[in-house]
């Protein structure tokens, strides 16, 4: 049996580094592409903020939109990396605490998610739709 292929990060995106970089080499291309990211970043965040009251991967989805606007925006790059350090930094925190304090983030957690799927339940149910 063969090893997988060592694939690093670099060699990971290189079709889509490529078709961007003829994209870009367009005539107009570099707007066609930044509307393109533009367009599909938008609409990434607009479903993750859509899914937001449904249990789920709200979150991550409008984290991953955010990470497609950051390929092309400056100002969304460094709200990534806030949003990244600012975890990092609560992660770290919670590690350090005892148990009873890690348990009772959890359970505060569990009790945020219950309520919003609650909410998203009772909504559904008593929409006039």
């Amino acid at each position: 049996m063969t090893a997988p292929p060592d694939n690093p990060p670099k060699q990971r995106f290189a079709r889509l580094r490529a078709f961007r970089g003829w994209v870009r080499d367009l005539p107009g291309g570099r707007l066609i592409w930044r509307v393109f990211v533009t367009v599909i970043g938008a609409v990434v965040i607009a479903i993750g903020i859509v899914l937001l009251p449904l249990p789920g991967p709200g979150w991550l989805i409008i984290f991953a939109g955010l990470g497609i606007l950051a390929s092309e925006y400056t100002w969304a790059s460094r709200l990534l990396g806030f949003v990244r350090r600012q975890v990092t930094k609560w992660s770290r925190w919670l590690a350090r605490q005892p148990i009873w304090v890690r348990l009772l983030g959890g359970l505060l957690s569990l009790a945020f998610l219950a309520a919003i799927a609650l909410a998203a339940w009772y909504i559904t149910q008593h929409s006039n739709l």
